[in-house]
């Protein structure tokens, strides 16, 4: 492996790609930074638990005093809205309120409603079987809702932050006295912030290593690793956990993370065999391939869907104090039965369509025999179509089962054991996920000019999962 990474400096291409995408990403940390003008730095640092007289000190009938919404996914696995969400894929962008605040979900979230889109639009359909050129005109059409989305969403947090009680006696808004003009300056600077993301995403895709948009999350997350491991490091010091459950962690996250690694590169290969074809005097194919089916067809979709979905109304219950909203919102915890098994039920349900939408059996089966290919044992046409369609449903039935398990396990565990998971299943996926496809990317530059791959000559080739995060 050594010698692997050795070989990466022998390629200027290769390593140039490294070097801007590792200087973009650097400009991305930056920006976290640069908050939106109008904010109290101190109130939001208390309102996300920064400050530890925090509890004591708020208004104690105020429900959202001194308890973040936000914070790290882990620490009771989620605060359990939408804000944490966006926290968790920003790298802690919101609890500065930056200008990156939104990061990149408004161009996740479009892109994933252009595809679920394309089954039933059929001009979008049919811009994605035209190549390329089609390719190029979903990527505007993503733009266009990228921004829109960052402008509703962006107005949906700036309203909510105006109409927050104070914190300590101070508000998270300066200029409380002027809402809208507040509102109209965060809008247009968090609309801003999230273009230029999705801008710097695509240069990394372009000109840089691997894909842009699931790097930025990638970088996000693994930025938030060191502050995480300096909160349990004061825990121990400060007795309120012991050694062994440090290392009873440790040995989770391990096991969490070779379990990603083994279904997100597992895959069923069904045999195809071509038929021989006589051209002139010459006869061509004959050659026995085969068609990768995945265990994860869906990649991350699932989790970050279902997490949206039940957080969207404990985010709009937050903003109604009353008894009854407090209750419900009390329920869509993930340390709650309820969230946890309409978590589990949303992740099934968009494994399976996620899965129908992105692969369709009948197309497959319809190229094989187009081509000449068919399975050996089963007739061509809609034999063929069953037969793989079977087959995905089952490999299906346990990719849903696998990311449920991933996703739900650790709020479990922090719910009912009080076990302090900084990241969750859908972080460590992401992060998984896109450093397979990252090292896949360097194998590829290193074999294709006849350099060992960084696991050395003997060593197994990683292959690319094919869909990246959030993509």
């Amino acid at each position: 492996m050594v010698g692997g990474f050795g070989n990466i400096g022998k390629i200027p291409e290769l390593r140039k790609r490294i070097l801007y995408t590792i200087m973009m990403l650097g400009v991305y940390r930056i920006f976290i930074f640069i908050p939106v003008p109008g904010i109290n730095s101190k109130a939001l640092a208390t309102f996300f638990g920064k400050n530890p007289t925090a509890n004591a000190t708020a208004n104690p009938g105020d429900a959202t005093a001194g308890s973040p919404i936000g914070g790290n996914e882990g620490q009771q696995g989620s605060e359990g809205t939408l804000f944490s969400l966006y926290d968790m894929f920003s790298g802690g962008a919101l609890q500065q309120f930056s200008v990156i605040t939104l990061g990149i979900m408004p161009y996740i979230s479009a892109s994933i409603i252009l595809q679920l889109l394309g089954v039933v639009i059929p001009h979008l359909e049919n811009l994605q079987k035209e190549g390329e050129a089609g390719r190029r005109k979903i990527n505007q059409y993503t733009r266009y809702g990228s921004i829109g989305l960052a402008v509703v969403q962006g107005t949906m947090i700036a309203i909510g932050l105006t109409k927050m009680q104070p914190i300590n006696g101070e508000r998270i808004v300066v200029n409380y006295d002027h809402p809208l003009g507040f509102i109209i300056l965060a809008v247009l600077a968090l609309a801003a912030g999230s273009a230029f993301l999705m801008w710097v995403g695509e240069q990394i895709t372009d000109r840089g290593l691997g894909n842009g948009i699931s790097l930025i999350i990638f970088a996000g997350i693994v930025a938030r690793m060191p502050e995480a491991v300096g909160e349990e490091l004061t825990r121990y010091n400060n007795g309120e956990t012991q050694l062994i459950n440090l290392l009873a962690i440790g040995a989770f996250m391990v096991v969490v993370i070779a379990a990603i690694i083994f279904f997100e590169r597992g895959q069923r290969r069904i045999p195809v065999q071509n038929a021989k074809r006589v051209v002139g005097r010459k006869m061509y194919g004959g050659q026995s391939t085969h068609l990768p089916l995945k265990i994860n067809s869906s990649g991350v979709i699932p989790p970050i869907f279902a997490s949206s979905i039940i957080m969207f109304p404990a985010t709009i219950l937050t903003f109604w104090k009353t008894d009854l909203m407090n209750k419900i919102a009390g329920q869509l915890r993930p340390d709650q039965v309820l969230y946890n098994s309409l978590y589990v039920v949303f992740i099934i349900f968009f494994t399976f369509f996620y899965t129908a939408v992105t692969f369709n059996p009948v197309d497959v089966a319809d190229n094989m025999k187009k081509y000449g290919g068919f399975i050996p044992g089963i007739r061509a046409g809609k034999k063929t179509a069953e037969y793989i369609d079977r087959v995905l449903t089952r490999l299906t039935v346990g990719g849903a089962a696998y990311l449920a398990a991933v996703c739900v396990l650790p709020n479990l565990l922090s719910a009912y054991y009080h076990v302090p998971f900084h990241f969750g299943g859908t972080s460590l996926l992401i992060v998984v996920g896109v450093a397979i496809d990252t090292v896949a990317q360097i194998e590829s530059h290193l074999l294709t000019r006849h350099y060992d791959g960084l696991l050395g000559p003997r060593g197994a080739r990683l292959k690319s999962r094919g869909r990246t995060s959030g993509s």
